[in-house]
């Protein structure tokens, strides 16, 4: 039923009522875009009007004083209007080219945030764009390593291939805190999981007070789960358990935290687009690296070596992936020193016919 004049809270707003005008205007209807510069994209429509998108990086959790600060910028240079990308980009709107100087600084300077993200496949010239990360430390329940901490840490490292075209092809870098991986980990150029090695401790007290035992049993997918009903409590088989901490969601007396041994596993050779080749999802080449907070620099030092390897020797719009298969995997682990180990052995199978028959990509061949 729809009850004229009354809004509700039920969903989102319908985008369109939140464009700036001029893209309202010209929806579905631009001619060409360009990159004049990184961070700061002119988009052209077919009735000659000019809109310029200024992207800035931003953190994925900020403050409501930064929300407003990024707002007040808007209202002065953007006609009151902003963005915010999937990974966690602003974007401002600026029709007037004499006030992007004037904007790039006045966020800079109030803010602290870099211009850059972008890219100009025309060229060949690429940039690195914002890291896609889980919750980490400050919210989730199950991670194995905090997300904001370490995306600050890399990018600090890499902030030059932020704001500066230095790249021969696209990279997307992501990380998820765990195995559950709500990131888009298992289908990126470069990516960080949150590994837990230890199975969950059991508080026999919390479990009785705080647990619904039938579902917390019947919500681990291995079956490691067994219920001691005389105890009114929940044994684990270790040999059974994976360590995703699916039975904490459940119920918080059984904990995975472990300071010691949570670490992280760093992947590499996924992608998404089906251009040139199929999509491919992330293999393993460092199996662990150890909590380091408040930097990571193990961590850090393999990113940034696995980025600058890949870019000193790809070929134009050659993706991460197409450079490993191009030069084999014995020559990818030699030039950037990592160590090749039996945990990096590829021993999953999927089932022959699952995928055979269907020719579900562009890149078959009759």
């Amino acid at each position: 039923m729809v009850f004229e004049g009354i809004k509700t809270d039920f969903g989102p707003p319908y985008f369109r009522d939140l464009l700036h005008p001029v893209i309202a205007k010209n929806y579905r209807k631009w001619k060409y875009h360009e990159v004049v510069r990184p961070g700061v994209i002119k988009r052209v429509a077919e009735s000659g009007d000019v809109i310029y998108v200024v992207k800035f990086g931003t953190p994925r959790l900020i403050s409501i004083y930064t929300v407003r600060e990024l707002c007040d910028i808007a209202d002065k240079y953007s006609d009151g209007y902003l963005r915010w990308t999937s990974r966690n980009n602003v974007e401002f709107f600026v029709t007037d080219e004499s006030k992007i100087d004037d904007l790039i600084n006045e966020v800079q300077e109030k803010v602290g945030f870099p211009c850059g993200g972008t890219w100009d496949a025309s060229k060949g010239e690429y940039g690195l764009s914002n890291i896609v990360h889980t919750q980490g430390w400050v919210h989730c329940h199950t991670p194995a390593i905090d997300a904001s901490g370490i995306v600050k840490s890399i990018m600090d490292e890499l902030y030059d291939y932020f704001t500066n075209h230095k790249l021969p092809a696209l990279c997307r870098i992501s990380l998820a805190c765990c195995a559950n991986m709500c990131g888009a980990v298992h289908a990126s150029d470069i990516s960080i999981v949150g590994i837990h090695r230890t199975p969950p401790l059991v508080d026999d007290d919390a479990v009785r007070r705080t647990c619904e035992i039938p579902s917390t049993v019947a919500a681990c997918p291995t079956g490691a789960l067994k219920p001691d009903m005389k105890n009114k409590t929940i044994k684990v088989d270790v040999e059974k358990c994976m360590y995703c901490g699916n039975c904490y969601t459940m119920c918080p007396g059984m904990p995975l935290f472990d300071p010691e041994n949570d670490g992280a596993a760093i992947l590499v050779g996924g992608k998404v687009s089906d251009a040139r080749r199929v999509p491919e999802l992330s293999k393993v080449v460092v199996p662990w690296v150890p909590n380091e907070p408040p930097r990571w620099p193990t961590l850090v030092k393999y990113i940034k070596r696995i980025l600058e390897t890949w870019a000193a020797n790809a070929n134009k719009h050659e993706r991460l992936i197409e450079w490993v298969d191009r030069i084999g995997w014995e020559r990818f682990f030699e030039l950037t020193g990592l160590e090749f180990t039996q945990h990096l052995i590829d021993d999953y199978r999927i089932t022959p016919y699952f995928y055979s028959e269907f020719r579900a990509t562009t890149q078959f061949r009759w």
